[in-house]
């Protein structure tokens, strides 16, 4: 990626969480130890649904996606970040930054539709379980993962050409630990009038295009939840979805914050980011393991096959 001829920046600084070498050094370990969970977590998933055959179905398909979406999403961001919590001069090219900046989107884009195709899968078990096998066949799985993917990649593209035509002049000051595009706009010296408003299109084609689907499934649900006569029935059948359902308020609702107000560099800038770029990858594997019972069961399962090994 190249940028134009007469933007004069090679490099970017970054203002990062803090300027005091304390806080530093105590946000180092905090960080660090979230991306050792982040790996962690979603590599036993990963694990956990190959190796046992009890959770080879669509559901368990998606999930373990989202798993390796995860691990790729956090590490776009995080290891940047603990680096610079150790450096003096917290410096990143421009290159280097626009390559950040759509990886960032690439992967937090097809998360989202990830959660969205998940919500639809949850849809059809609940409210059309005799149908289920027939219209979550293993190959329109496939499909929606590859369109997943593949229109996230689409979006990516035009999001990073919007900033590989910014000349950046002076400025080189972005006041957040990471580079994206709310926090590029206001260093270029460029007219971004139109930029902010294709921006501003994408984000609402992309985040409501995706979130609606997910809202509509789950009203949906919930009306066939409620018409269940069983107690237990309707207990289980909320089991199914409520992980997903903390997933995805966890996902959009700190996307949205960061990404449809204006960016002021912020406490609560650095949050939102935060929320979904470090913390919510950490809490998926947590989330989905420890409130679904067979998650819980093949864990387990697994565990006690590979123990076998060292008796």
């Amino acid at each position: 990626m190249a940028l134009r001829n007469h933007s004069t920046i090679t490099e970017f600084i970054l203002t990062g969480l803090s300027d005091d070498p304390h806080i530093e050094a105590l946000l180092f370990v905090l960080f660090l130890g979230i991306y050792l969970l982040t790996m962690m977590g979603n590599l036993t998933m990963l694990l956990v649904i190959r190796t046992d055959s009890h959770l080879h179905t669509p559901m368990y398909f998606f999930l373990s996606n989202l798993s390796f979406l995860d691990l790729c999403f956090s590490s776009v961001t995080v290891p940047k970040l603990l680096k610079d919590l150790l450096s003096e001069k917290k410096t990143i090219p421009v290159e280097g930054c626009l390559t950040q900046v759509f990886f960032v989107f690439i992967t937090a884009g097809t998360e989202a539709f990830l959660l969205s195709v998940m919500a639809y899968d949850r849809y059809v078990a609940i409210c059309h379980p005799l149908f289920y096998s027939q219209v979550m066949s293993s190959q329109f799985c496939i499909k929606l993962l590859l369109a997943s993917w593949g229109l996230a990649s689409f979006n990516s593209v035009i999001i990073v050409l919007l900033a590989i035509n910014l000349d950046f002049c002076e400025a080189q000051i972005i006041h957040h630990y990471t580079c994206e595009l709310p926090s590029l706009f206001p260093l270029s010296c460029s007219d971004i009038s139109v930029n902010i408003d294709i921006l501003i299109c994408l984000i609402l084609l992309h985040g409501f295009g995706t979130f609606l689907p997910v809202f509509f499934s789950y009203v949906r649900i919930v009306s066939t939840i409620l018409s269940i006569s069983s107690t237990t029935g309707r207990s289980k059948a909320f089991s199914t979805c409520s992980s997903h359902l903390i997933a995805v308020v966890l996902f959009f609702g700190s996307g949205f914050v960061r990404y449809l107000m204006p960016s002021s560099g912020s406490s609560l800038d650095l949050l939102s980011s935060l929320q979904y770029s470090a913390v919510t990858p950490m809490l998926n594997p947590f989330i989905y393991s420890l409130k679904n019972m067979e998650v819980k069961a093949a864990v387990k399962r697994v565990w006690e096959k590979y123990l076998q090994y060292f008796r």
